[in-house]
């Protein structure tokens, strides 16, 4: 019998997992993929290791003739890098989880009843369970969808192809165009509307897209994929409007659908819907002792890493805290409903974009004052000549920064800094009694923030 039984080992999972491990709770994961999900194997940690020699390309790029020759990316040796580095990041978290007493059960996870899930042949009872089975890569369901390849089979390329083309206008699509581009391929993206990353702010998705164009990316928009013929080793994509590409090679990045099937969530009577599982304010399915959390959930706020991380750790302190109940009532903690701070969201592109609180759309319909600061134009020496990076901030009737929006390739790092001040609603006076290594890429921005937050004129 277990106190707990997880079925996933993603984020979602093995955050939670630790922490009741370490207060002597049994413990169980249940994965039938790789250990530690796809995020660490599959997703983020190996996306932004194949990005980062295009990341230094770019940079070389914009210092111009400071550089005599431009190097060249080895693809090949890129992937054994990837290999090198990314692969035993399961073993070393395997070794975490057996060090805290977790176990870790190989197979498809089947609840079978509310306190019990099978494994194969095997059955497992807990007193709570935890999904957190994520998500998985659409498939356009069209003639030739067997020649199409998801963000997984682009990550694990043995060659990279002269011609790629990416169906879809979101993080995938757009995040990897910006790798092919940067490798010298010719890039085609087929969007089925006429706007791509639809959660940022459009003006530098206009900025992104301007410059995509110039390294030879094509965008088709307001276009949906009708089939896909391969012929003598190339493939051919034709659009609903007749258009059709010659390519070498595709990617479906559509979107992502929850895994909610076949994990036996109809034989408990759990409730869900196309969009993932519904959760209560405590992430209690529609059983209360089984709970959810990650990108299985039918939610609105992002689905990203972090938030399942802080789903996850959210649901231990709600299991340790209901155990304290039960055992000691008068010191239990009181159980509270889930509340999500300040989420920044970022797009790995080339540059990056991220955004943090209220869009600044929404700001501007409510009459908040927007200002932006082009700090790659006046912190030239800290920004490596990206004249055009700059932030959108917009300002509430206290002059707290109440949403921000950065283009740049620092956008990543400076929208942490800007998810603290929006959370904690600090004001130019609270940054003025700290102070800020210098000359660094945060600092100078943060004398520019505190100049708009002050009202002063900065011409």
């Amino acid at each position: 019998m277990y106190d707990v039984i997880f079925i996933g080992s993603g984020h979602a999972a093995w955050h939670a997992a630790v922490a009741l491990a370490s207060q002597k709770m049994k413990v169980a994961l249940i994965e039938k993929d790789t250990l530690a999900g796809t995020c660490t194997n599959f997703g983020c940690n190996p996306k932004i290791l194949l990005e980062s020699p295009f990341e230094v390309l770019d940079d070389i790029d914009r210092l111009g003739d400071i550089f005599t020759n431009r190097p060249e990316v080895s693809w090949e040796h890129l992937m054994r890098y990837k290999h090198k580095v990314i692969d035993p990041q399961k073993d070393r978290l395997a070794e975490v989880f057996n060090k805290a007493g977790i176990e870790i059960i190989e197979g498809e996870g089947l609840i079978t009843d509310e306190h019990t899930v099978k494994v194969g042949d095997q059955s497992y009872q807990a007193k709570y369970i935890v999904i957190a089975t994520g998500q998985r890569s659409h498939r356009l369901n069209i003639p030739g969808q067997e020649h199409l390849r998801d963000s997984r089979d682009f990550m694990d390329l043995k060659s990279f192809p002269e011609h790629i083309t990416f169906i879809g206008g979101g993080y995938i699509s757009i995040e990897f165009a910006s790798i092919a581009s940067k490798f010298g391929s010719e890039v085609h993206v087929i969007v089925h509307s006429d706007k791509i990353l639809k959660a940022f702010h459009q003006p530098h998705v206009k900025m992104l897209i301007d410059k995509l164009e110039e390294e030879n990316v094509t965008f088709h928009f307001n276009e949906d994929t009708e089939k896909v013929e391969e012929k003598d080793g190339r493939l051919t994509l034709t659009t609903q409007s007749g258009t059709t590409l010659e390519t070498d090679y595709i990617v479906d990045a559509t979107g992502r659908v929850p895994n909610v099937e076949n994990i036996g969530l109809e034989t408990v009577g759990i409730d869900y819907s196309d969009k993932g599982i519904k959760v209560n304010s405590h992430l209690q399915t529609s059983v209360p002792h089984i709970y959810a959390s990650g990108d299985v959930l039918d939610k609105s706020i992002p689905k990203l890493t972090p938030t399942a991380s802080f789903e996850s750790n959210y649901i231990a302190l709600q299991i340790i805290a209901r155990e304290a109940k039960l055992f000691s009532p008068k010191k239990a903690l009181e159980l509270l409903p889930i509340k999500y701070p300040a989420i920044p969201s970022v797009a790995y592109t080339l540059p990056r974009l991220s955004q943090v609180g209220m869009p600044i759309s929404e700001a501007e319909d409510k009459g908040y004052k927007i200002r932006t600061i082009k700090f790659g134009e006046y912190m030239r020496f800290e920004y490596k000549n990206e004249l055009d990076a700059e932030m959108v901030i917009a300002l509430d009737k206290k002059n707290h920064v109440a949403g921000a929006a950065i283009f740049g390739h620092n956008a990543a790092d400076l929208i942490n800094i800007m998810t603290f001040i929006v959370e904690k609603e600090l004001s130019a006076k609270d940054l003025n009694l700290m102070i800020f290594a210098f000359p660094s890429e945060s600092s100078g921005i943060l004398d520019l923030l505190k100049i708009e937050m002050l009202d002063l004129d900065i011409e």
